[in-house]
């Protein structure tokens, strides 16, 4: 399936399920769509916090498309299998998957980069991933890891987590070290109270995965994150993709692949 074959589906209503593992070799992305008015100071705040909220690309306001090279014939609307509504910085529990009739004329759409895209580098290196196997959501959670805030955004990073055996931790960081537009290296290995995660076992966000005996959690930036600088913020309103439900687009995952970057001193 192309990624526009995915988004079609995506409005035709004919596909919901998380988008792990699919459409492999294009990039994913988180989306947060919001009010002009608060679009420029969300900018910044991503830009102050790239590892978590790296932007790839936006809209101008009212534009219910992205350009030709990130998304031929995308429609934000539609494009999504779950979308999150926030109002006041609240939740609202009805979860969309479309969201033709609260449309606004000045709303500017945001596509943050998403671990989602190295995946296919690693099982290209013979490295599984266990939520795929497994046919669920990977598992994020909250942490103690402050973002740096701007104006009426702020609050802590959101991270992903991969469990892998701990002799090919080092070619796993080797990896996703290439795509620092897509979260890049890892923030966190092993002990995952470190970061505020007082039970492993039970995610905020997505689905718990088994850690096995021989095996240590590795932590990356997740583009969750703004959600919680969402809620935070108290905007009139404001619209997310559900976490792993992410918008799929035309762009090769090689377009974002660099030389490995990390220094294993950044990884606390």
């Amino acid at each position: 399936m192309t990624p526009f074959e995915f988004r079609e589906k995506m409005k035709q209503g004919k596909l919901v399920q998380p988008t792990a593992g699919l459409c492999q070799g294009f990039v994913q992305a988180n989306v947060v769509i919001l009010p002009q008015k608060y679009a420029e100071e969300f900018l910044v705040f991503c830009e102050q916090n790239a590892q978590a909220c790296p932007v790839i690309a936006s809209t101008r306001p009212g534009e219910v498309r992205f350009s030709k090279s990130v998304a031929k014939d995308s429609d934000i609307r539609y494009d999504l299998a779950k979308y999150r509504i926030f109002k006041q910085g609240v939740l609202q529990e009805k979860v969309l998957n479309d969201i033709s009739q609260i449309w606004q004329h000045d709303f500017v759409s945001f596509l943050i980069g998403c671990s989602f895209t190295f995946e296919s580098a690693l099982m290209d290196a013979g490295l599984p991933l266990r939520h795929i196997d497994s046919g669920c959501n990977v598992s994020m959670y909250k942490t103690n890891i402050a973002c740096k805030p701007k104006g009426v955004f702020s609050g802590n990073m959101v991270v992903s987590m991969r469990p892998f055996d701990r002799d090919v931790v080092e070619k796993v960081i080797e990896i996703s070290s290439m795509y620092p537009k897509m979260h890049g290296a890892p923030v966190h290995i092993g002990s995952p109270e470190k970061i505020g995660i007082m039970d492993i076992n039970a995610p905020d966000f997505g689905d718990k995965v088994e850690i096995k005996e021989h095996e240590v959690p590795v932590f990356w930036g997740c583009g969750v994150t703004p959600q919680l600088a969402l809620v935070n913020a108290r905007l009139p309103i404001a619209i997310t993709h559900s976490p792993g439900y992410m918008f799929i687009t035309d762009i090769p995952e090689g377009k974002y692949r660099q030389k490995p970057v990390f220094n294993e001193d950044d990884a606390t």
